[in-house]
């Protein structure tokens, strides 16, 4: 091994004592393969088992915690105790190859496409449509959930962290980012509420908490102190009005005293600047990891591709680096700085070899009909 590249496959521990072997994880990333009724098929456990080797953990594609949060074609749910067989099998095929297995559990608020939900009933915070980025093109107008239906879906995230642990996962992640029902909470712009949950940025900071302590209650209750929950959120977004990195810190200043695990940033670029709300030239992820310091365990992600873009971003001081795309492009990114055989990493897509890179068919077709998601090979 190349000793430029050590810091990468040093062993990691969270507080709560579990070690990760090297400090590589892989993204969680929708697939959109699992069966109509939520449950995983083959072609996506084959997928995860092709990525878990190298990774010192893998974060799952999001499950949805209720079916009003459905929000993909394909997606895996932990909804129902029927379900554990299946997320029993997802986890086994992640953890047989030595990797942590985290699943990560979402409700898609009004980003579902109504035809996924039971009865098209899209619901959110308040009845305000996404502006941009809604999967059906026309954003439908969704429903603004009353008090008693926001305590129902807190308690749902809590009885899916109880399915994943009874399911042999090794921790949780709660999705609060990309403009799902989490963060439409913290957001101004779907967040119109003047009640307990709405209003002042601290109000509207009460659901994603009231989830964080519903999930921490579940894993205390159902898991031992080896199980892991963190949280994932997005810094900013383009709305009007819309969250900005000033919220941003301050979210994470609550998150800070929850006593999680870790936190994971969801961003398409390392090294994108603040659009607002901060008066700082530096990367949203340097300012993010300035306000956490020591507290808590921050994993970076965005468009790294190479072992030197690991490094670079490594020495932001941030532990712990996520690779998304490139872990579908080279499955065996890690093995081949172990081995040092660097040289040989791939960084573009082969678009003739999805079966030798065990992608799904429906995941293999949304890259290909994407162009400018992943980087190919012409």
């Amino acid at each position: 091994m190349n000793s430029k590249y050590k810091q990468l496959l040093q062993p990691f521990q969270f507080e709560n004592g579990v070690q990760l072997k090297n400090r590589i994880v892989m993204a969680p990333m929708t697939n959109f393969s699992s069966n109509e009724d939520g449950t995983v098929t083959k072609a996506e456990t084959d997928y995860y088992s092709r990525r878990s080797g190298g990774p010192g953990m893998v974060i799952t594609a999001c499950a949805y915690v209720t079916p009003s949060g459905k929000g993909f074609p394909g997606e895996f749910g932990s909804d129902i105790d029927d379900m554990i067989p299946s997320l029993k099998q997802l986890a086994e095929s992640i953890k047989e190859k030595g990797a942590k297995a985290i699943m990560q559990i979402f409700h898609g608020g009004r980003m579902v496409p109504a035809e996924l939900v039971p009865g098209g009933n899209v619901v959110s915070a308040s009845d305000v449509p996404a502006e941009q980025g809604h999967p059906s093109g026309e954003a439908p107008v969704p429903r603004a959930l009353t008090i008693d239906e926001i305590h129902s879906i807190i308690d749902d995230f809590g009885e899916s962290t109880r399915r994943a642990i009874q399911a042999g996962f090794d921790g949780v992640e709660i999705h609060g980012a990309n403009g799902y029902l989490i963060q439409q909470f913290v957001s101004p712009h779907s967040n119109r509420r003047e009640d307990e949950f709405g209003g002042s940025l601290e109000k509207r900071l009460a659901f994603p908490l009231a989830v964080v302590d519903s999930v921490k209650k579940a894993a205390a209750e159902f898991g031992d102190k080896n199980f892991l929950v963190g949280y994932r959120f997005s810094p900013e977004e383009p709305e009007t009005p819309g969250i900005t990195m000033e919220d941003t810190l301050a979210l994470v200043d609550a998150l800070k005293e929850k006593n999680l695990d870790y936190l994971h940033i969801s961003l398409m670029e390392y090294w994108s600047a603040p659009r607002r709300g901060i008066d700082d030239t530096r990367s949203r992820l340097e300012i993010i990891q300035e306000r956490i310091g020591d507290s808590v365990p921050l994993i970076g992600v965005g468009s790294i591709y190479t072992p030197e873009d690991a490094v670079k971003a490594m020495n932001t001081g941030v532990p712990l680096i996520a690779l998304g795309r490139e872990l579908i492009i080279d499955p065996d990114w890690v093995q081949k700085i172990e081995e040092g055989r660097e040289d040989k990493i791939e960084t573009r897509l082969d678009k003739q070899a999805q079966d030798r890179l065990v992608v799904p068919d429906p995941l293999w077709q949304a890259i290909i009909n994407t162009p400018g998601w992943f980087p190919v090979k012409e």
